[in-house]
């Protein structure tokens, strides 16, 4: 993954001011709405999103420039680079302790074993924890213990699989990954635990939704004849795309309210989804609009 920086295109000691200003430009002109017949935009986009995620917040930046998180914005899970030979977790393999202090013994898993039946990953990674004692129904998502204990995985999850409950992968500190079953209500930063280890949630930015609560707020390009005259415009929800009617004569301030469309909220149903109308001129100008302005102001 690509430098931040570079990726924002500043140098690495521009001030916040400039990087914001860096990713404003940048996120306007490759936003995917405004690149209708580009698939590459929405990678771009993306992109821009994840550098700015990382260098555009004080302390993420801070970390990042320390090398203690990467160009992805995940940790380095540093404390692990272990011994010589190359092997980043020889010391880790050593003592069979995770960062928290519980221990682990890791085994390779076959191909094509079943993820959640007998001698599964579950068991792989975490010896006995899924059998016997009568601990195999024990709910993998019970909330991790009060005293302090370093996660020893993250669930890296976007708004839809949080508005969905989807399945997702969860990463652990040797590279292991384990697909993962999503309650219905989880929320940014929440620890959460799987077996014997603990997995910290940790919500994507994303290059459309921006979560205030339980509710989203999205950004909706209108062409300026549907602003003046009313029209059907889509908007993109966790869930699929919606047809929404824009009144007449709406400005950029206007904000339509989807109820229902936002994150699923911990007494049941969901929050709210906010579309923020943008009005967009025509790309390359319109000379008979510019015309009419002119007759009109002259």
């Amino acid at each position: 993954m690509r430098d931040p920086y570079e990726v924002l295109g500043v140098a690495k000691d521009a001030s916040a001011k400039d990087i914001k200003s860096a990713f404003r430009k940048l996120a306007k002109k490759h936003h995917p709405d405004q690149n209708p017949n580009d698939p590459k935009a929405k990678d771009r986009f993306a992109a821009v999103n994840q550098a700015y995620e990382v260098v555009g917040d004080e302390k993420s930046r801070a970390a990042f420039d320390r090398g203690e998180i990467g160009a992805d914005g995940k940790p380095k899970f540093q404390g692990f680079e272990g011994a010589a030979g190359g092997d980043p977790f020889a010391g880790f393999r050593r003592s069979g302790r995770a960062p928290g202090g519980a221990r682990f013994e890791f085994r390779s898993s076959g191909p094509g074993a079943d993820m959640f039946g007998d001698g599964d990953i579950l068991s792989e990674l975490f010896g006995q924890a899924f059998s016997g004692g009568g601990r195999q129904n024990a709910n993998p998502f019970q909330k991790g213990p009060t005293e302090q204990a370093e996660p020893q995985a993250v669930l890296d999850v976007t708004i839809e699989e949080a508005a969905t409950a989807a399945k997702v992968n969860a990463l652990f500190a040797d590279g292991r990954r384990m697909a993962v079953k999503l309650p219905e209500y989880i929320e940014d930063g929440q620890t959460i635990r799987l077996g014997e280890a603990l997995a910290r949630i940790r919500f994507r930015k994303h290059p459309r939704y921006r979560v205030e609560g339980r509710d989203l707020h999205a950004d909706v390009p209108v062409a300026l004849g549907d602003a003046v005259l009313g029209a059907k415009v889509a908007v993109e929800t966790p869930t699929g795309k919606l047809a929404v009617n824009l009144p007449a004569w709406s400005s950029s301030d206007k904000v339509l309210r989807l109820k229902g469309r936002g994150l699923p909220k911990k007494g049941g149903g969901h929050g709210d989804l906010y579309a923020h109308v943008r009005v967009m001129l025509p790309e390359g100008g319109d000379r008979e609009l510019e015309a009419l302005l002119r007759k009109k102001a002259g």
